[in-house]
């Protein structure tokens, strides 16, 4: 590409921009907007796996892309479902003739006017973490400079996005003790157990109804009733 590519201080600064970022959302816009003008291509996206494997679009900068995404999702196949599996590059120079994938993958992609894609993996401690993928309308529209620009902005994004999640998680887990928690105290003081026999007594209820532990203690809170 002819387009002049960021420099260190504009990395630096994104560095700072995710690490500033509220949450996974916020994390992941700030990737995909940066990947506009870091490639200079036409759109850009994001997809992060789940537990149980279930993939989240996470962020597009056009609806047009969530519907390339989707597409692959469903079908189960594609260079994004690619860049997963082998957790590697993955780069189409032009999609009108490249026929490693599905007519229909081409065909959407051709209508949506891309020409070549590349799919690049986030990786953090050698876990796969998502996908960040650039969309030009020309066809060859990226070469070395920008695999190379790709990689570190993939690197920052890796780091970004798994450090969010960490952090969400954590709030998540400190919420959840609190709840169970405030649930405890409300079954010590209504049946005058000792802690051990209320976290017992919310633990067995939480198996029977196979429900979270903190689904129930949320409930105990709200309604004063343990789950029939």
């Amino acid at each position: 590409m002819s387009a002049e590519h960021p420099t260190a201080d504009t990395f630096a600064r994104l560095a700072v921009e995710l690490h500033d970022s509220d949450g996974v959302d916020e994390t992941v816009e700030a990737v995909v907007q940066f990947a506009l003008q870091a490639l200079s291509c036409r759109y850009a996206g994001l997809v992060l796996p789940e537990r149980g494997r279930r993939l989240v679009i996470a962020a597009v900068t056009a609806p047009v892309i969530a519907k390339l995404y989707q597409l692959q999702i469903d079908a189960g196949e594609g260079p994004l479902l690619t860049t997963l599996r082998d957790r590697l590059p993955v780069s189409v120079s032009d999609v009108a003739t490249d026929d490693r994938w599905s007519p229909e993958w081409t065909s959407l992609a051709c209508s949506i006017g891309v020409r070549s894609v590349l799919h690049l993996p986030l990786m953090s401690a050698e876990q796969s973490v998502g996908v960040l993928s650039f969309f030009s309308e020309q066809p060859d529209g990226f070469g070395a400079d920008d695999l190379a620009v790709g990689h570190i902005l993939a690197r920052h994004a890796a780091i970004a996005v798994a450090n969010a999640r960490n952090e969400e998680t954590l709030a998540m887990a400190v919420d959840a003790r609190k709840l169970v928690g405030q649930a405890m105290g409300i079954l010590m003081e209504r049946f005058d157990v000792d802690g051990d026999r209320a976290f017992a007594i919310l633990k067995r209820y939480s198996q029977d109804t196979n429900t979270k532990l903190r689904d129930v203690a949320q409930q105990l809170i709200d309604t004063r009733k343990l789950p029939h």
